[in-house]
């Protein structure tokens, strides 16, 4: 039980470390899959003033589409 334990924190440790490397390769203007500078930003969603900012962004060239929660810093005022 342990080990299943175990593996399953590192598989969401890896997980999470995947979609960072993604994002950071975005916001840089390339797609992750096929390195092109073809991402844009598709869809935009708020969760109100304190909740996280959903964003998805799809590569013309490959089809790669995404998802990603990032903070909201503080939108509303």
């Amino acid at each position: 039980m342990l080990i299943i334990l175990l593996g399953s924190v590192f598989v969401y440790i890896y997980y999470l470390k995947d979609k960072k490397e993604q994002l950071d390769a975005i916001k840089r203007g390339f797609c992750p899959k096929c390195h092109q500078k073809s991402i844009e930003l598709t869809d935009q969603r708020s969760g109100g003033c304190s909740g996280p900012k959903i964003l998805s962004y799809e590569c013309v060239e490959c089809g790669y589409a995404n998802s990603f929660a990032v903070e909201n810093n503080g939108s509303c005022g």
